[in-house]
């Protein structure tokens, strides 16, 4: 707590040195602070202690910043000169006052938020200038001072600065909308690198197995180099795309198959059915994982009778892939599950309420089920 208000100590000063101020020129007979109305008193206490409290808390960044302190300066001896020459004129209300008033808050405003005054200066055009227009007609030409007082009790001159908070929301949209996009921008490059971390110790693999087939001059070795490559053109430049048809996933999960089989020597039941419009549209590269686990933590821990089922349907609007396996329990290591936790993300990242992952384990059997709405 205390190296909190260390740390913004500068936030605690500026008010601090405010409503004293206030209060000594209330006593002089500077400004008139209005005596049943405390509220004001707060709003302008927070706002001035602000406007005082940002040049210290910026200090040494503004010390590198010379134009901006030049700026600063010259806006606070505006109001100054706007405070002196309105009591010298002794001209209740007189829109001198205002103008300069007027100006001194949109150079607050461009000097905290440049970019944004200049992208909506006409935005604040139309609020000011018919604003402003309305406030020299009631004070000068609707009548008297008392025809104009009475105006201003129905009409609280307070809705002259109306434009603030209003244009305050504008600036909290950009800045919602700024965090949208940034958002956005985030999740497209973590889903980039999380499609980088599919599969590379397949590929590495499976150059192994290659290079033993070339040894031996086996006839296998040409079709084992035509599906590689069908999958690495696959992961390279269909995984890159936002959705791909479920028939190419279909073709890349076969392809990863028939790969597998050529590696292991021993028998392994493997069934794949797919009951479903092949037209249908997924995000590429998810099913690959589960299929990668189901040979790495199933097959390859069993000597005989392993077994891999695969069945891809929809129903209800959502699209199925369900996988089982069997396992040795004995032979299972432990794993960090980088995979699965790799699919989890994508999955929260691409479809978000509108999927669910369930894995179940009896006994030697692991299944896992993976439902995505149709119409993410």
């Amino acid at each position: 707590m205390i190296k909190f208000l260390n740390k913004y100590k500068a936030f605690i000063i500026g008010p601090s040195i405010v409503l004293p101020l206030f209060y000594f020129l209330d006593y002089i007979g500077f400004i008139i602070l209005p005596e049943d109305k405390t509220y004001e008193i707060v709003i302008y206490t927070l706002i001035w202690g602000l406007i005082i409290a940002l040049p210290i808390y910026y200090y040494q960044y503004l010390k590198t910043k010379k134009k901006t302190v030049i700026r600063v300066i010259s806006l606070i001896i505006l109001f100054v000169m706007t405070l002196v020459i309105d009591s010298m004129m002794n001209f209740p209300d007189n829109p001198i006052t205002f103008i300069l008033l007027m100006v001194f808050w949109l150079g607050i405003a461009y000097l905290l938020v440049p970019g944004f005054m200049k992208k909506y200066w006409k935005l604040i055009a139309v609020f000011y200038i018919p604003l402003l227009a309305y406030f020299i007609y009631l004070r000068l030409f609707s009548g008297d001072l008392e025809a104009y007082l009475i105006i201003k009790e129905d009409f609280p001159f307070i809705v002259f600065f109306l434009p603030i908070p209003i244009l305050f929301l504008v600036w909290i949209f950009e800045q919602w909308k700024w965090i949208q996009n940034l958002k956005a921008e985030k999740s497209k490059t973590e889903l980039s690198l999380l499609r980088t971390q599919i599969n590379p110790h397949f590929f590495f693999n499976t150059l192994n197995n290659l290079y033993a087939l070339t040894v031996k001059n086996s006839d296998q070795a040409p079709e084992v180099i035509l599906k590689l490559s069908d999958m690495m053109r696959y992961t390279i430049y269909e995984g890159e795309k936002d959705l791909v048809k479920l028939q190419d996933e279909i073709d890349y999960l076969k392809n990863y198959i028939e790969l597998h089989k050529i590696r292991y020597r021993k028998s392994v039941d493997i069934k794949f059915d797919h009951d479903i419009d092949n037209s249908i549209t997924v995000a590429p590269l998810l099913y690959i994982i589960l299929l990668e686990n189901a040979f790495k933590h199933g097959v390859e821990t069993l000597a005989e009778n392993a077994f891999i089922h695969i069945d891809l349907f929809e129903k209800d609007n959502f699209i199925y892939f369900v996988i089982e396996n069997n396992f040795d329990p004995n032979e299972v290591k432990a794993s960090n599950g980088i995979g699965l936790k790799n699919l989890k993300r994508r999955l929260s990242l691409l479809y978000e309420n509108k999927h669910e992952l369930r894995i179940e384990s009896a006994g030697n059997n692991h299944k896992t089920i993976l439902k995505i709405s149709k119409h993410a």
